[in-house]
């Protein structure tokens, strides 16, 4: 930083103590924002001691100079304060832009896997899914089991592209339960199910599922518990190009949704309960299990459990690949889906006259920067710079896009590179780091970063 710049006699001859007072009046902290991860000085109102400095101290011994004293002493604070900031901030985290991605290979041999989840039991262990209907087990002393930790390829029908055993949830009482959640296209008609695996017993209760016999792509698969405990699962508009039945606004069929679910009891004939605020319990026109519409195929979703925040990948059809992020308190939110794609008008007669849209919050040119997006993980790992940051792909290009929400609600975008060839899935481990898995590769990668050596 160099020198301080020249400051008046009445504050130089203490100037020790003045920033010695500074310190303490405006104590500072290092607080990560875990919208924005970035790291910042906030002052913090603090009570003033007579044990703080030398200067505090003698007011005992001069009272009648007090008033004085005290003016100059809040004058040279307020002077020195944005100097102290200045210096605290000397060493500021890198900026999104000097951050690159690397990737460590984990295990090969892997066919067509789509999922990851994280055991959450102590042990490290990830739980991989591959695509034909078997759970696969890394674990971290041992490597990639040999043996399926399930086996449900009798019930999967897997026959075509988008198909399969697509997603994956352990309980939150896993270690004591044993109890997993699947989602996957079921034997013989195709179905989007829901199902939870016990592997205490290997027994397989299917919970709810969803015609989709009419195409066969657009499934959906992401399983994920949110930070309030309740099952969340996302269903594709049912395929085809424009989603031809309208599925995706249309309240009354569970395509084209996210739902919420509390898989904890059963209600009732069902074998699970609808959350009493879901926001559409006790209407009409539509099924209550659902918590946002207007998707086209949310393939990857996930929770940032530091602020409770929602993020979805939305795979476009033609012109855009987006992102959305959502707070707990935008549950009901239609977003647009084929009203429009991403940003851009689509089919303009299926515009709501009555029902705002939610904005995505980034965007990429589909068939042109990539062509399907894989949302991602809010990153909470033990490399600092990048803690806080949520970190996207896409299938086609590999291109690595990290983002962050700004204190004034804007966003901050960059690219951190690129990762191995037909990315399917990030995942997330019990630690806060990455992972991913790639397609025909059938690789396992821990994703890690450092500081670009370009300016």
């Amino acid at each position: 930083m160099g020198a301080l710049p020249h400051t008046p006699s009445a504050c130089t001859c203490q100037a020790g103590n003045v920033i010695a007072l500074t310190q303490s009046a405006f104590r500072t902290t290092r607080a990560i924002d875990t919208r924005t991860s970035i790291a910042t000085r906030i002052p913090i109102a603090t009570r003033i001691s007579p044990r703080t400095s030398g200067v505090l101290m003698t007011h005992r011994h001069s009272t009648h100079r007090r008033p004085l004293r005290l003016l100059v002493l809040a004058f040279c604070a307020a002077l020195f304060a944005p100097l102290m900031a200045v210096q605290a901030d000397a060493h500021p985290r890198p900026r999104l832009d000097a951050l690159t991605t690397t990737t460590t290979q984990l295990a090969s041999g892997l066919q067509r896997p789509v999922a990851i989840a994280a055991a959450n039991d102590g042990s490290g262990r990830l739980f991989v899914v591959e695509k034909a209907g078997r759970v696969r087990v890394y674990d971290p002393a041992e490597g990639l089991l040999p043996d399926p930790l399930i086996d449900i390829t009798d019930k999967v029908d897997a026959d075509d592209n988008e198909r399969g055993l697509l997603g994956i949830v352990p309980a939150p009482d896993f270690a004591q339960s044993q109890v997993l959640y699947l989602a996957y296209t079921s034997l013989p008609d195709a179905r989007v199910t829901l199902a939870r695996y016990r592997l205490t017993d290997n027994s397989l209760e299917v919970l709810l599922d969803q015609d989709h016999s009419a195409a066969s792509n657009h499934n959906g698969g992401q399983l994920a518990f949110g930070p309030d405990g309740y099952l969340y699962w996302s269903l594709g508009d049912g395929g085809s190009a424009d989603d031809p039945p309208n599925n995706a606004q249309n309240k009354n069929v569970l395509l084209g949704k996210i739902l919420r679910l509390d898989v904890s009891k059963t209600c009732g004939s069902l074998p699970y309960c609808v959350p009493p605020d879901n926001p559409f319990v006790g209407q009409a026109d539509a099924r209550p299990e659902i918590w946002l519409y207007g998707l086209r195929n949310p393939w990857r979703f996930s929770f940032d459990h530091a602020d409770k925040t929602l993020w979805i990948g939305d795979v476009g059809q033609g012109q855009e690949e987006e992102i959305d992020h959502l707070t707990p308190q935008q549950g009901g939110a239609n977003m647009g889906w084929s009203c429009r794609e991403g940003t851009l008008e689509h089919i303009p007669e299926r515009c709501p006259t009555d029902t705002p849209l939610t904005d995505p919050i980034f965007t990429y040119k589909t068939s042109d920067q990539g062509c399907a997006v894989i949302g991602g993980y809010v990153y909470h790992g033990a490399y600092a710079a990048a803690r806080g940051t949520y970190i996207a792909s896409d299938y086609c290009s590999s291109t690595v896009w990290a983002l962050h929400k700004n204190a004034d609600g804007s966003y901050a975008n960059s690219t951190l590179g690129t990762l191995p060839t037909q990315i399917t899935a990030f995942g997330e481990g019990t630690d806060g780091e990455l992972y991913m898995v790639n397609d025909l590769p059938g690789r396992l990668y821990k994703i890690g970063f450092q500081e670009s050596t370009t300016e």
